[in-house]
């Protein structure tokens, strides 16, 4: 053909294989991602037959990365990052700090530099985005506390690694690489500049967002609405992702990820958010399935043959030691073990900063070419166990409630907000509600109990928001109420009601299991978002689902059937003319 079609191809290539062997990994009982990554290694320049374009497939999943980001964004306001902030940031930098101490330390007793030891050590430290979401999405559970605590850790993740970015080539002489040499061929700016003004940069893009974007790019939004055009809405929607992304990498420094992320959560101010998030999954589907593309198009199997111990031993800091590293962290800040397992085992893979920390080391002749290929085949090992991981939390927690008594001594700390004081009036003792989840239909509920004046008791994994609750003189008590002391501290054994409000449904037969074996005649009543699950739990339970869609459907007909009648009354009552 007379023109480049290199794009074309590329698509062409990458969804084609990613459809073929993600249908076979699927049929196989195997991760579909698998087969994506497994479709990525097909094109790539290290087999043999056709080869796709790697930097036009690395462009199309930094789309996907963006338009992921932008749609948890969506999801994700200011309040829910500051809920977390006291576990995520010293969580997440404690975590960076000793995964690369494991990793440096494996690459100094290879005999590397230490400049090499350090880039590598900060390349096996940091999650990928994209693995991260699409699991916490694939097993419902983005919206829970657990889930923003992981989305919370990853943001602080990513702003590190801007910092990091940033200083590596003023470093890179003092750390045994090439100098980094300032504009026009003159020395680098000093360290203390670079870094002061990478921050303000950074605060800058922060303030600018927040202050600015929440009033702006809501009206923005709201002026496209008004036009009634689908299209220029999916426009408006992609254009603010990408656009924003973009700009905010161009002007200030940082990802595009975090770009898109703040450029989400300025969005959900607007009324249209939920649409826009809508309208934005076909095409952060698509470009995520690019993203597993590109990176197995980067692996080359070669290094699994000519260096499988190193291979194992990479695999190992990423999936045993960054995870027991975040594990042993939750822990510490006395937060459940089911929370803590879930986010080591969202921590245990890695990815596109991953990627990019490795080719710049590459590139400033800090890290050998070797431990580029150890960090790809780490990637990729990781992502494609990733999945595994989840599905051995709850056996795990389980076996170990059976066989450890430090397990079970860590779900009954002596902890004052895991039991309700001395002090609660009896009427939040017995025949009370007990809620689970104070999220925001948990909200609701409680409010619906208090205007009706029916007493509760609010079961949350939230330490902060226990203690204001408290002090509003509402009962609650802290924990995850899969564990049974948690329900029996909330007196679930004399309760009328059980509501489950939370969107983590991991643990919901456990709970439901653990009220009916204490109060065989309490009523149970779960919040759904899976349809299978929600038949599942209605069949083998006997309880009463509220299936998001579902509920609103009816909510709205029964309002539209109200209405209609109430319109037509007059006319069917009204007395017949006189003659």
């Amino acid at each position: 053909m007379p023109h480049s079609v290199s794009l074309i191809n590329t698509i062409a290539a990458g969804l084609g294989l990613a459809l073929v062997f993600g249908f076979l990994a699927a049929k196989l009982r195997l991760p579909a991602l698998v087969g994506y990554l497994l479709a990525g290694v097909i094109i790539g320049p290290f087999t043999p037959g056709f080869v796709a374009d790697a930097e036009i497939a690395a462009q199309l999943a930094e789309i996907g990365v963006m338009l992921l980001m932008f749609g948890v964004g969506l999801h994700f306001s200011l309040d829910d990052l500051l809920a977390v902030r006291k576990i995520a940031l010293p969580g997440a930098l404690a975590q960076i700090a000793v995964a690369t101490l494991l990793g440096g330390g494996l690459a100094l007793w290879w005999g590397w530099s230490l400049g090499a030891a350090l880039v590598f050590g900060l390349a096996l430290s940091v999650a990928s985005t994209v693995v991260l979401l699409r699991a916490l999405e694939s097993l419902g559970i983005l919206d829970s506390f657990t889930g923003r605590i992981a989305i919370g850790w990853l943001v602080v993740e990513d702003l590190a690694m801007v910092l990091v970015l940033v200083l590596m080539p003023p470093l890179a002489g003092t750390l045994g690489g090439q100098s980094a040499q300032g504009a026009a061929g003159g020395p680098a700016d000093p360290l203390w500049q670079t870094l002061g003004l990478t921050l303000l940069q950074v605060g800058g893009f922060v303030a600018l967002m927040l202050v600015v974007g929440r009033r702006v790019f809501p009206w923005i939004l709201w002026q496209v609405t008004r036009t009634g055009s689908r299209e220029l809405f999916t426009l408006c929607v992609v254009a603010a992702a990408v656009s924003i992304a973009f700009a905010s990498a161009a002007l200030f420094g940082v990802s595009f990820a975090l770009g898109a992320f703040f450029a989400g959560m300025v969005m959900r101010e607007s009324q249209f958010s939920h649409r826009a998030a809508q309208e934005s999954l076909p095409l952060r589907d698509a470009f995520a399935v690019l993203f597993f593309v590109s990176v197995g198009m980067l692996f080359d199997p070669s290094v699994l043959i000519e260096r499988p111990l190193q291979v194992l031993a990479v695999v190992l800091v990423i999936v045993l030691g960054k995870s027991l590293a975040a594990c042993a962290l939750v822990l510490v800040f006395r937060y459940p073990l089911a929370t803590a397992l879930t986010v080591s085992a969202s921590l245990a893979q890695i990815g596109e900063f991953s990627f990019i920390l490795a080719g710049l080391g590459v590139s400033l002749g800090l890290l050998p070419v070797e431990g580029q290929s150890l960090v790809l085949a780490g990637a990729l090992i990781s992502i494609a166990t990733n999945p595994l991981w989840f599905s051995l939390i709850a056996p795990l927690q389980k076996w170990l409630h059976a066989h450890s008594s430090f397990a079970r001594g860590l779900e009954s700390r002596d902890d004052p907000l895991a039991e309700l004081p001395m002090s609660t009036e009896a009427k939040y003792l017995s025949r009370q509600v007990v809620l689970v989840g104070y999220g925001r239909v948990g909200r609701r509920i409680a409010a619906e109990l208090e205007a009706h004046d029916i007493p509760y008791v609010v079961a949350e994994q939230n330490r902060e928001l226990v203690e204001k609750l408290r002090e509003a003189g509402i009962p609650a008590v802290w924990g995850d109420a899969a564990d049974p002391a948690v329900l029996i501290q909330a007196h679930v054994a004399r309760a009328r009601v059980l509501v489950v409000a939370t969107p983590d449904t991991m643990n919901v037969r456990q709970m439901i299991e653990t009220a009916r074996t204490l109060n065989p005649m309490i009523q149970t009543v779960i919040r759904s978002h899976n349809e299978q699950e929600a038949q599942l739990l209605t069949q083998e339970n006997s309880v009463t689902v509220f299936l998001g869609e579902h509920e609103l459907a009816q909510a709205m007909a029964r309002d539209v059937v109200q209405r209609a009648v109430s319109m037509a009354m007059p006319a069917h009552s009204a007395p017949a003319p006189i003659a």
